[in-house]
């Protein structure tokens, strides 16, 4: 069976492992450095066992070494947004904990998978991939997954559709740098283009970028965490499963769209091993104008990097 670690446990770190282990994906590990705190939420997901019919296992722990030999480690650790703060606003401390962590999770799984998914997320994948030395096919962000069901789920309240019939990318910067690509969001295989005028394009897209606020800014004490859970678990069954599928994904970009060294959330085939490879959308000069722009806020943020 495969193992999966979760770093912090959390409420999105809990609620990925809650999913893995309900789709029977793999064995789970959640550690957090909290006592007792991954202890206890293992134990209860456990207890759902016989409900929901799962068979594999969720265990808790504080050890670094129960994570050991991992096929996927994905790090969730970090404080999380309050209303009014952008996730830019969380660098500094996230970034100590992400300096920490990975090169403890990195010395017990040095052939995992590793997904980071503390914010600002485009900034700590990069740090952790400075940190941790990994080869950039088997390190990745989870952001664009997430951003891409937001818009998917924009255009759905707007023309009234299902899910299933929607394609929908965003990708760029995980925060307000996000680009969205109306062009090639489809539904039933039409672009939204065709199917709405501009200003309703504009306000899709507005409630897209404008999504994880929205959440914040309704529960005051913390941001999301079902979405972005089951955007890990989206990503994990496709890395454990081989499944060659694209999705936008924080990964690393050297040359593709013009951009050099760079982590930032672009279409990627995932599959066992990671990144397989990114994929280049055939973009217009404004979509290609936006995707560098996007590319240049990420710079921005590294710059403010603590030594």
């Amino acid at each position: 069976m495969p193992k999966v670690t979760i770093v912090g446990a959390g409420n999105v770190g809990a609620t990925a492992a809650h999913i893995i282990a309900s789709k029977n994906l793999a064995d789970v590990v959640l550690i957090d450095v909290a006592e007792g705190l991954p202890q206890g939420k293992a134990l209860d997901m456990m207890h759902m066992r016989s409900v929901e019919k799962f068979t594999v296992h969720v265990t808790g722990t504080n050890d670094y070494a129960d994570t050991r030999d991992s096929d996927v480690v994905v790090i969730t650790a970090g404080i999380a947004r309050k209303p009014g703060m952008t996730r830019e606003d969380l660098l500094g401390v996230n970034a100590g904990i992400m300096k920490s962590v990975i090169g403890q999770a990195k010395e017990a799984s040095p052939n995992a998978v590793f997904i980071c998914v503390t914010n600002p997320l485009d900034v700590m994948t990069t740090l952790a991939f400075r940190e941790s030395g990994l080869p950039a096919e088997r390190l990745m962000g989870m952001g664009g997954v997430l951003d891409s069901s937001r818009l998917s789920f924009a255009v759905c309240e707007k023309l009234g559709c299902e899910p299933a019939a929607v394609e929908a990318w965003a990708v760029g910067a995980h925060g307000e740098g996000m680009v969205c690509w109306p062009r090639f969001t489809t539904v039933d295989g039409t672009p939204i283009t065709e199917l709405m005028d501009e200003a309703a394009v504009a306000e899709v897209v507005q409630r897209c970028v404008k999504g994880g606020a929205e959440v914040v800014a309704h529960l005051k004490t913390g941001s999301a965490y079902y979405a972005p859970g089951a955007s890990i678990a989206k990503m994990v069954e496709a890395i454990l499963g081989d499944t060659h599928e694209i999705m936008s994904v924080c990964a690393h970009i050297d040359g593709q769209y013009g951009i050099d060294d760079l982590y930032m959330n672009v279409p990627v085939r995932l599959g066992r091993g990671g990144v397989e490879e990114v994929v280049e959308f055939d973009l217009d000069d404004e979509e290609l104008a936006a995707l560098r722009a996007s590319a240049d806020s990420v710079r921005a943020g590294l710059a403010n990097l603590p030594e």
